[in-house]
């Protein structure tokens, strides 16, 4: 018959150890043969054998189904359980079969066995919560013993390496952390664990490098135990914060190992050498790289910054006069190159007060002197109504933009006092007897919103 040609082709792949072969001559047994119990039984044993042993459970106990009476079906139902660490229901399933047939010496040594590694089992939970509660006490040399205990007696079950692994990272102990990981994600994948566990091994793995990284490179074995995390779990939200963090902590290493006063003199030269040419934004690209060598130095701060105001990119000009400042609050650059931005952007009397503030600094400089002069020199000439109508509007809209003047406008008394200079001059002029009235007129004159005739 056709299903006995398919079970000795069967047969003979399993002789021959070819299980996987077995397994489809089988499965074409089953299908001409569908209640066949010896077939279901035969390809339970090659799917254990493959360590497969939840299909190898599922024909197990479909042969039970079909020939309860026959002591085999039960010896392979304990072997699938057996495969599967289910050492209760393995014990269950020879006791039955012995039922039938108890001088089957095979599952009399497979009840004994089973017996005695649930009573391990057991045995390695109790020394487990002894190991949390030590570690929840902080007696973390006891939870080590525990833990160890508990492997011992049960290597079958990740979760106490994994255990063991948490108590080394507390300790310190990352190298004895990571070997536990190690070893507990190679018998993860052994065993077929579940795929958070392992990927919470590989993230406990990835942060004890972490902790021992002294170096942008020691970063790079953390950065990649997070990766596999999530490539074992991909929704792993731990492993891919940490992954983000470690990053962030390598690039902040790199550029701290990228610092060198000496190659940054060198690059802010050769940036001088651009600007003279007139080769702005090659300068640039030399004083970017010379503040990556030393971003504490002032000087390529505000040559930068000088570069970005001859191009007209005064918001970037700005950015670094600011920082230069911020830097060193003595070094005339900075005031120098931020004034020129708020002349150039018609904010006189901004332009004004830095350079009065550097001058506070540096009274002798030449440059901040003469800049307070051109401030002087365009805020009276737009105070004579010298300004073409063109600037004054200008001045004005750039004036409305400051909350200051916007404020000052929304107080009566100041609106007032306009009316009064237009209609009324004896009596705005004593009302700027007031040193506060004066103040916010002088604002409001500095912007060009009131015009002194």
């Amino acid at each position: 018959m056709a299903d006995d040609a398919a079970k000795a082709l069967g047969n003979a792949a399993f002789s021959s150890d070819d299980f996987t072969s077995a397994i489809h001559h089988y499965t074409s047994a089953i299908t001409l043969s569908p209640t066949n119990h010896i077939l279901f039984s035969n390809r339970s044993a090659a799917y254990a054998s493959l360590r497969n042993y939840a299909d190898a459970l599922s024909d197990a106990i479909k042969t039970v189904e079909l020939k309860p009476d026959w002591a085999k079906g039960y010896s392979r139902l304990g072997a699938a359980h057996w495969g599967l660490n289910q050492f209760q229901e393995a014990a269950a399933a020879y006791t039955k079969g012995l039922e039938i047939d108890p001088s089957n010496e095979a599952m009399v040594s497979g009840l004994a066995d089973a017996k005695k590694k649930q009573e391990m089992k057991e045995r390695a939970k109790t020394a487990n919560k002894l190991g949390t509660a030590a570690f929840k006490n902080g007696d973390f040399e006891s939870a080590i013993q525990h833990y160890t205990t508990a492997m011992e007696m049960d290597d079958e079950d990740i979760a106490y390496i994994t255990n063991r692994a948490a108590v080394y990272l507390q300790m310190g102990k990352y190298k004895e952390c990571i070997e536990d990981c190690d070893k507990a994600v190679e018998k993860g994948i052994e065993l077929g664990s579940d795929h958070k566990m392992i990927a919470r091994v590989l993230t406990r793995k990835g942060t004890a490098f972490v902790k021992m990284a002294k170096c942008s490179k020691d970063y790079e074995p953390a950065i990649e135990a997070y990766r596999r995390a999530l490539t074992v779990h991909r929704s792993n939200a731990e492993a891919f914060n940490k992954m983000k963090e470690a990053e962030r902590a390598k690039q902040v290493w790199e550029r701290r190992e990228y610092i060198d006063p000496k190659i940054s003199d060198e690059e802010r030269e050769k940036g001088d050498e651009f600007f003279e040419k007139k080769m702005y934004a090659d300068a640039i690209n030399q004083y970017t790289e010379a503040i990556k060598r030393n971003p504490e130095d002032p000087k390529a701060y505000s040559n930068r910054a000088a570069c970005y105001n001859k191009l007209g990119a005064f918001p970037n000009g700005l950015e670094d006069a600011e920082k230069c400042i911020e830097l060193d609050p003595k070094f005339s650059g900075g005031y120098i190159r931020k004034a020129e931005v708020e002349f150039y952007l018609k904010e006189y009397d901004n332009a004004m007060k830095t350079y009065v503030e550097g001058l506070n600094h540096d009274p002798n400089n030449q440059e901040l002197r003469h800049g307070v002069t051109s401030c002087i020199q365009e805020i009276n000439k737009a105070n004579r109504g010298g300004a073409t109508p063109k600037e004054l509007k200008e001045r004005q809209a750039k004036g409305m933009e400051d909350p200051e003047i916007r404020n000052i406008l929304t107080d009566p008394v100041i609106r007032q006092v306009m009316s009064d200079l237009e209609e009324n001059l004896s009596a705005a002029q004593k009302q700027m007897k007031n040193p506060v009235i004066q103040s916010k007129i002088q604002k409001l004159i500095g912007a060009g919103i009131v015009q002194m005739k």
